[in-house]
């Protein structure tokens, strides 16, 4: 079984039904935080409505992981040293805990897409 970090886009693209990541819906293990599924639940709310965000918060929370002091301090050096590319908080905490883990950080957001440690799939 593969292991992911699923960056809020990956969620976003699972649930539209893009079957670029049909493959990534099923036997595999996921990794996140409570920061994307917050990302994740705005955009539904927004979209959707309470019952749908509500569903895929709780579908999606038992694969939250803490984000340590570390892994903060991290995020912000990565996200000072790529400045140009303009990365979110969350997306560089998100990478920084894949580089950690030693599992691929799976994404669309154009601002990884040649990064090492990146599954880029649109």
């Amino acid at each position: 079984m593969n292991n992911y970090f699923f960056d809020t886009y990956a969620f976003f693209e699972i649930i539209k039904g893009n079957p670029n990541y049909t493959n990534y819906s099923k036997e595999v293990s996921v990794v996140t935080t409570k920061m994307n599924l917050m990302e994740l639940y705005y955009w539904l709310l927004r979209r959707k409505g309470k019952q749908e965000a509500d569903k895929y918060y709780l579908k999606f929370s038992p694969f939250c992981i803490e984000i340590k002091d570390e892994i903060i301090k991290k995020a912000c050096e990565f996200r000072l040293k790529y400045k140009d590319k303009e990365l979110s908080y969350i997306d560089c905490i998100g990478y920084i805990i894949a580089l950690e883990k030693q599992i691929k950080f799976l994404t669309g957001d154009m601002g990884f897409e040649n990064l090492d440690n990146v599954e880029y799939i649109k």
